[in-house]
């Protein structure tokens, strides 16, 4: 960032239900889905120039989704709009990179991120000659050579190297359910919630998903392995935007916000992509003059409860204090937009509930990166 005179606010923070892929929100597009929420949070903070809207993507329909998401959404053809892609870090990323182009600007930046995994269309590579055309499901995270196994199985070799237990797991997933259920039934998470094609509340929490239950589910990786579909992430449809105001601006709508500090990204084995948040939260925490000690909430994204519990084993940070509300392996986790989703959750504790003053977000990603983010509640 800057400096301290010209680091972003934000002044306002929501985002769709988060859909199970292929129910509520399964014939909603990426741009509709983006577009909701972007003409949701131009609503409330109505008046300054909005000069960019940036938004991160993984799977969409190609081009640049940003832009269609802002015109469907009836903003100005003058706002320009640009999608970012870091693969599950997208959202996050795009935050980080909307707050660096308003820099010395004035006005608003709508940053986020949206995932449609429902209506992401079929992806082929060329027919050899002669043969036929090979569908993949996914971009590759890596070369080959350099090693890019699917996500579970590299979660899996994780826990397993950090000594995570099958128990350990399963426990963190049933805590994540308990909270998220325990958030939705008390109301806390109506204020975020922007509601779309008739769905207002997350699809994926389950009240009384305990420990007994998980214990039920197979590995999902491979033989003898502790990662399971139940204390996974699910394939999630959703979006989430944030808006960002310099300074100046944020003072002159006379709202709180919260100030982001400090960011950084990093980069890790691609073999082990689950690892990239913990160089990147040390990275943040290092820039901001703070320590794990400081931050009043945690949001981790929870893409496999081996991998979080690994990664605060190595930051040595208590996963009680992780997603205190419960996080992506109950909410579930909308590729794209999850970086953005656990920015809306700090605004959520932090500015409407004054939950503390200081929070930390952090997310991996294929590859081997991570990208995390600390702010503070302003002013």
């Amino acid at each position: 960032m800057s400096g301290p005179d010209h680091r972003a606010i934000v002044v306002e923070a929501l985002r769709t239900p988060i859909g199970t892929a292929g129910r509520g929100l399964g014939e909603v597009t990426a741009a509709d889905l983006a577009a909701g929420v972007l003409a949701a949070v131009r609503e409330r903070v109505a008046g300054p120039e909005i000069r960019e809207v940036v938004l991160g993507n993984c799977m969409g329909p190609g081009g640049d989704v940003a832009r269609v998401a802002s015109l469907a959404a009836g903003l100005p053809e003058t706002v320009p709009a640009v999608t970012v892609d870091r693969q599950c870090a997208s959202g996050l990323a795009a935050i980080d990179v909307g707050a660096r182009l308003l820099a010395g600007e004035s006005g608003l930046v709508l940053a986020g991120g949206v995932e449609s995994p429902s209506t992401a269309p079929w992806r082929f590579w060329p027919a050899p000659p002669g043969g036929t055309p090979e569908r993949y499901e996914r971009a590759p995270f890596a070369p080959a050579g350099v090693g890019d196994p699917e996500m579970g199985l590299a979660a899996d070799l994780l826990a397993e190297e950090a000594g995570v237990s099958r128990q350990r797991q399963d426990a963190y997933a049933a805590r994540s359910h308990a909270r998220a259920a325990g958030t939705a039934v008390a109301g806390g998470f109506v204020e975020e919630i922007v509601p779309v094609a008739g769905v207002c509340r997350d699809e994926r929490p389950r009240a009384g998903f305990g420990e007994d239950r998980l214990a039920r589910f197979r590995p999902a990786f491979r033989d003898r392995g502790t990662v399971t579909a139940a204390n996974s992430c699910g394939i999630n449809d959703g979006a989430a935007v944030v808006a960002l105001a310099d300074p100046v601006t944020a003072a002159g709508l006379g709202r709180p916000g919260l100030r982001i500090v400090a960011t950084a990204t990093a980069g890790v084995d691609p073999n082990r992509p689950g690892r990239g948040l913990v160089p990147a939260v040390r990275g943040a925490l290092e820039r901001a003059g703070l320590s794990l000690g400081d931050i009043d909430v945690v949001e981790l994204n929870e893409a496999f409860a081996g991998q979080v519990l690994a990664c605060c084993d190595e930051l040595g940070l208590d996963p009680e204090r992780v997603c205190p509300e419960g996080g992506a392996l109950a909410l579930g986790h909308p590729w794209g937009a999850s970086g953005a989703v656990l920015v809306v959750r700090l605004f959520a504790q932090l500015v409407r509930k004054e939950r503390g003053r200081t929070g930390l977000a952090a997310i991996a990603a294929g590859g081997g990166q991570g990208v995390a983010m600390v702010v503070e509640r302003w002013p």
